[in-house]
């Protein structure tokens, strides 16, 4: 039984290779897009940003996507 309040809180999680694709690519007129998951977390257990692994079908692989302020 978990005591006490839960200090979990709304984290997003971005793309780190579609943003790095869209600064270097802005001269394109069609764009990839930016994929995001939402996930929770816990700030008192893990203060630093957040960054999963996770696959975005915009690059079609497994990226870094790290935790970005809403």
């Amino acid at each position: 039984m978990a005591k006490g309040k839960d200090n979990r809180g709304k984290v997003t999680l971005e793309c780190t290779g579609c943003v790095q694709n869209r600064v270097n690519n802005k001269k394109k007129k069609k764009s990839a897009g930016i994929y995001r998951y939402l996930t929770q977390k816990n700030p008192k257990n893990t203060p630093s940003p957040l960054e999963l692994r996770k696959f975005c079908p915009y690059c079609n692989k497994h990226t870094i996507h790290g935790e970005i302020k809403e």
